[in-house]
């Protein structure tokens, strides 16, 4: 598999988001999820990322398992910053020094390894300025912990500041052909920094497969209660990126993620998507968007979708 240069940390062209293995999409499975995330270091991807609240801790141990014995295979990256102690309902965003040290010990631990590759803060903070908690991350990374920072869901501004204190080398955000807000909130202060940029939720969170069949969906699974899936008017998405598909003898699945890989050179940034899966038959279907190519009659078609999308992603 191609590499790509995150801000100085080169990882597979393509990577993989191990949240759906823990929670949101329905009732987790330990041992399938585990034959995923080892088929996917078979296939070469390297870049395989979860976060300490995912599933409260047990994404972060799901994955040290199954990456034990191989790690020095990929690059690991998860997060700190979310702390949902006092329930799902009562988020509090956090940066204080002293969490974030513990949050890192504790998502080591979990994990089984000595350092973390890619360490995100997952939010802005509420608690402290960006610039106090980044500079506890950067104490880490002095201390051997941590190799790299990263932040996700921030804007240029919040960017800039926290680059001033320590290099940021990649920014993680919802980035799809309906999740397009990244290219004016961020985008510019990306390509002034040389900060790269993982893009989560690359097939829409499964709608711009067009395999979401929300009457079939567990009564757990996030997506029952997101507005951009009840809106009817988004199947005309959809659909539309069922027909290139079609045209050219591949998914959907695959034509939405060659988009994402195409705007490296349009957004002036190195982009990494990070799509998730539970199965090894999709993640074999997600890596094969490698091998499309999109026609300039297939970005002109597809360029238009984000300006369509009715309704919030949360």
């Amino acid at each position: 598999m191609d590499t790509a240069s995150l801000g100085g940390l080169t990882t597979s062209v393509q990577g993989l988001g191990c949240m759906g293995m823990s929670e949101a999409y329905g009732t987790p499975d330990w041992d399938t999820s585990i034959t995923t995330i080892r088929r996917a270091m078979d296939l070469g991807i390297t870049m395989i990322d979860t976060a300490d609240i995912y599933g409260a801790g047990h994404n972060e141990v799901l994955v040290g398992r199954a990456v034990a014995g191989r790690r020095d295979e990929v690059q690991l990256a998860t997060k700190t910053g979310i702390d949902r102690s006092h329930g799902d309902d009562a988020w509090v965003l956090r940066g204080e020094p002293a969490y974030i040290r513990r949050s890192c010990d504790t998502s080591l631990l979990r994990l089984g390894v000595d350092h973390i590759d890619l360490y995100y803060l997952h939010r802005p903070p509420e608690t402290v300025e960006i610039e106090e908690a980044v500079g506890a991350m950067a104490e880490l990374v002095k201390e051997g912990k941590v190799r790299h920072l990263g932040l996700s869901a921030v804007d240029g501004d919040l960017l800039r500041r926290a680059h001033a204190v320590h290099p940021i080398t990649a920014v993680q955000n919802e980035y799809s052909l309906w999740a397009r807000d990244l290219e004016t909130t961020v985008a510019g202060a990306m390509r002034e920094l040389g900060v790269g940029l993982v893009a989560y939720s690359p097939l829409g969170q499964g709608f711009l497969t067009g395999s979401v069949d929300m009457g079939a969906l567990e009564a757990n699974d996030a997506r029952n209660r997101l507005p951009r899936f009840a809106e009817t008017a988004n199947d005309a998405i959809a659909r539309v990126v069922r027909e290139v598909a079609e045209n050219k003898g591949v998914t959907a699945a695959q034509v939405a993620l060659a988009w994402v890989h195409s705007r490296s050179e349009r957004l002036g940034v190195s982009v990494v998507p990070i799509p998730g899966t539970k199965r090894v038959k999709w993640l074999e279907q997600n890596i094969a968007a490698l091998e499309v190519t999109l026609t300039a009659d297939d970005l002109k078609t597809l360029e238009p979708l984000g300006d369509q999308v009715v309704g919030a992603r949360f």
